[in-house]
């Protein structure tokens, strides 16, 4: 048989009319020809997907009508036939174009006769022809033809040698691949008399593609044609061997697959013979657990289809256990589990009041919350939304809140989410399939009402995967909350009793239609004497605790506790500071351990032994010497600040205005309205207008590696001006902030607590304002504004007039000498 037969994967290569194949006869082949015996003339044998190389013999089988014409009017001696490859292997009668234009003559050696009106054939190729043109197509096919001689390649040429002995280690290589070849066909092929053969068997037996076999055969350089043989057994050999793997891997996952189906049968027998079958009892204990759960008849229904379902599948599927996981969770889940919550609203306020300083509009909604729910006994859980600078508790205010009201607390944070998914849970059509974090927090807190902290909604993402935000709109909305949807789950789950909480940094970056299902509370920076009392009543007694050192040998006094604030740190919230209190707190503790002195009260003369030189420093209130130079209030996420604008006058064309200190766009803005203001109005202020063609102006705001904007220095602005064009004093102790219209209209700004006590920390006695925000000024607690007197004022006329004195400055300018 052909020993490549069994590689013919079926309908890869179409089947051949090789019957049988002996390799010894390519030994002794004998390609020699009687030139002399051939006529001008050829018969020609059309083969189909049979393509013949010289010096191979073997049988074919011979069933059509010319071609048993062809054989039997051969006569007994020298029976010389053209063997012709079809191009289609499917046309019964081949013309003339249906031919490849070279083949093989070949001797017919043998004639068998198989009945049938069938015969086999045994040739021996001899060489190579190429047919010219058919003469004759009845009753069979002759044409004129030209032997084809290949251009020899020479014994002594290496390469040549070694490419055959490629060719043969290939072909033997494939053999072994097949299976165990006979040893008498492994003896031939290693046999250095078969190295001539070498091509003709491997082209002869392969089983490629016919016309690569065919463009194989007209190749006339010997050399060539054992290169390109070789490049095709290459190839062969390494489908052959992935095929071999792919089988191989086969049968080992399928010997696998059976040995742990019968280990499961043992398994099962053993546990039936023990007590009954494992997968019964789990779905007997699912029902008995789902009768103890306080939910509705929709949820009850579905629970009973699904357990039916499962009851049906195989325990050794893979849909079982997915399955099983999700009768879990439905039964892990609190329905109907609601906590009760704390009415006692002095309770609620002394424990809001005891985990965190200030915050005063944040607790109010909570006890008003929980006043309404006192008295109705039934409300939708409000949505808020706490947003403000870092560090300022707007976390930990969740767990607060959830003390306070005796509920569960959970939190997940959003930070860095890109997958929907994560919100709705995963569809349990794909492997590992989950539920949302949404449902299992609930399933973590074990009722259906927690406090539930829905951190940094400010940073969630979204890609190809979704938008979590979008899905965020379903869980944030009080209207359609009651039943939620995760794809997991596939049941609606009523979230409308759960307290939700989320927290930003910045409104900027959350999607509009979320920002409105949701009540915003902004959660500003601390003050100074805020932050003193957070750490005096949270702080040192949190990292004492946390370095072990006992309550009463060590305290960090206030004065100490303000200097750490105002020149250690520089931030809106405390998490620096408590950074600073526990790198002192590690110092107290090592020298405890060591038995070394330490001060058992922190003063402020000690801190530059535990903490190093100071970092930061505040401005403080300079004087009014120089004309120009007036004080100003700014906001930053830090606090408040005071800030000097500074105005000063040179000779020149009196065109140019000069801005400097890294201002913004608004608040250039706000310089150039100062001086329209100041030109606008300089009859009523005593400056001569001449002054403004002969003098430029220039006006600068120090530390000008800090960029600054916003519109609140506006009367600031045109206070300094004003100074620098009457050489006229700024009243001792004056700060200002607000914003000017071109008109001259002063209009309120924000950041009015901060900004106040930065000015009273500096030495400000009187702050001018803006009066609309008076009622800013009412809000703060009467202890921080001790001391300062604030003046209201609607115009810029009104700002000058108790801004600016009637006493110049010493040595003030002479704008009359030309």
């Amino acid at each position: 048989m052909n020993p490549f037969k069994k590689y013919m994967m079926p309908g890869e290569y179409p089947e051949t009319n090789v019957i049988s194949f002996i390799a010894n006869d390519f030994v002794d082949g004998n390609r020699e020809i009687n030139e002399s015996l051939l006529k001008e003339t050829l018969p020609l044998l059309p083969l189909r997907n049979t393509i013949v190389f010289p010096g191979s013999t073997l049988p074919i089988s011979v069933g059509r009508k010319k071609s048993l014409d062809l054989i039997r009017s051969l006569g007994r001696k020298h029976k010389y036939i053209g063997l012709v490859c079809q191009k289609d292997s499917a046309i019964d009668d081949p013309e003339e174009s249906d031919l490849y234009p070279i083949g093989v003559i070949a001797e017919v050696i043998r004639v068998i006769e198989l009945g049938d009106n069938n015969l086999s054939i045994i040739v021996q190729a001899k060489k190579r022809f190429e047919w010219q043109q058919i003469t004759q197509c009845v009753p069979y096919m002759k044409a004129t033809f030209k032997l084809r001689d290949y251009v020899r390649a020479s014994n002594e040429d290496k390469e040549f040698r070694a490419i055959l002995d490629s060719i043969r280690d290939s072909l033997l290589h494939m053999l072994h691949l097949l299976g165990e070849p006979p040893r008498e066909l492994i003896q031939t092929i290693s046999s250095e008399p078969f190295s001539d053969m070498l091509i003709s068997y491997s082209g002869t037996n392969l089983p490629i593609e016919g016309h690569e076999k065919q463009d194989l055969l007209s190749i006339n350089d010997e050399k060539e044609q054992a290169y390109r043989l070789l490049m095709i057994l290459n190839r062969e050999s390494q489908v052959l061997e992935l095929k071999m793997n792919i089988q191989m891997k086969t049968r080992e996952d399928l010997s696998q697959q059976q040995k742990e189906y019968f280990l499961q049968q043992q398994i099962r027998t053993i546990q039936e013979e023990l007590g009954g079958n494992t997968q019964q009892i789990e779905i007997d204990e699912f029902r008995k657990k789902a009768k103890e759960k306080m939910w509705g008849d929709e949820v009850a229904g579905t629970f009973e289809k699904e357990v039916q379902k499962l009851e049906r599948l195989n325990s050794q599927s893979p849909d079982y256990s997915v399955q099983f996981g999700y009768l879990q969770v439905i039964l892990d889940l609190p329905w109907g589990v609601y906590t009760r919550d704390n009415f006692n609203l002095k309770n609620a306020q002394r424990v809001l009041d005891r985990d965190h300083f200030g915050m005063e509009k944040v607790k109010e909604r909570i006890i008003e919350h929980l006043a309404v729910l006192k008295l109705k006994g039934d409300l939708k859980s409000p949505i808020l939304c706490l947003y403000g600078p870092p560090g300022v508790g707007k976390t930990s205010l969740g767990k607060s809140i959830a003390g306070a009201l005796n509920r569960k607390y959970v939190r997940i944070s959003l930070g860095g989410l890109h997958d929907e998914a994560e919100i709705r849970g995963h569809r349990r059509t794909y492997i590992g399939a989950i539920p949302g974090r949404i449902i299992q927090s609930i399933q973590k807190a074990g009722a259906s009402n927690p406090v539930f902290v829905l951190d940094e909604v400010d940073k969630i993402g979204n890609d190809f995967r979704g938008d979590p935000s979008s899905a965020l709109l379903e869980v944030l909305d009080p209207e359609q909350n009651s039943a939620f949807h995760d794809n997991f789950l596939s049941i609606d789950y009523d979230l409308s009793k759960v307290l939700f909480i989320a927290t930003a940094n910045s409104l900027n970056s959350i999607p509009q239609p979320l920002l409105d299902r949701m009540e915003l509370i902004s959660v500003g920076g601390y003050i100074t004497e805020e932050k003193i009392e957070i750490a005096h009543r949270h702080l040192v007694p949190g990292e004492l605790r946390n370095h072990g050192i006992a309550k009463g040998t060590f305290s960090i006094s206030k004065p100490s506790l303000q200097k750490i604030i105002e020149n250690y740190t520089r931030e809106s919230g405390v998490r620096e500071l408590n950074k600073k209190i526990a790198k002192v707190m590690r110092k107290v503790a090592r020298k405890i351990a060591a038995g070394e002195p330490y001060p058992k009260n922190l003063k402020v003369s000690d801190l530059k032994e535990y903490l190093g030189v100071e970092e930061y420093s505040r401005e403080s209130y300079q004087g009014n010497r120089y004309a120009g130079v007036v004080t100003g209030l700014a906001w930053t996420a830090a606090g408040g600040e005071i800030l000097f604008v500074e105005s000063s006058l040179s000779r020149g064309k009196g065109a140019r205005l000069t801005l400097t200190g890294n201002l913004g766009d608004v608040m250039k803005e706000s310089a150039m309205l100062a001086l329209e203001y100041i030109h606008a109005h300089a009859r009523e202020l005593d400056i001569d207008p001449e002054i403004f063609e002969n003098w430029n102006t220039h006006i600068h705001v120090p530390e000008g590696a800090i960029p600054k904007d916003g519109p609140s220095a506006g009367i600031t602005m045109v206070t300094s001006l004003a100074s620098a064009y009457t050489q006229r004093k700024v009243r001792p102790g004056l700060a200002m902030t607000g914003e000017i219209t071109l008109r001259g209209k002063v209009l309120p700004v924000g950041g009015i607590r901060e900004k106040i006590l930065a000015a009273k920390r500096a030495g400000i006695r009187e702050i001018i304002l803006c009066r609309e925000n008076e009622k800013d000024i009412n809000e703060i607690n009467a202890g921080y504004v001790k001391g300062l007197v604030f003046h209201y004022a609607g115009d810029v006329r009104e700002v000058l007039d108790l801004a600016l004195m009637d006493e110049r400055v010493e040595h003030p300018k002479d704008f009359s000498v030309k």
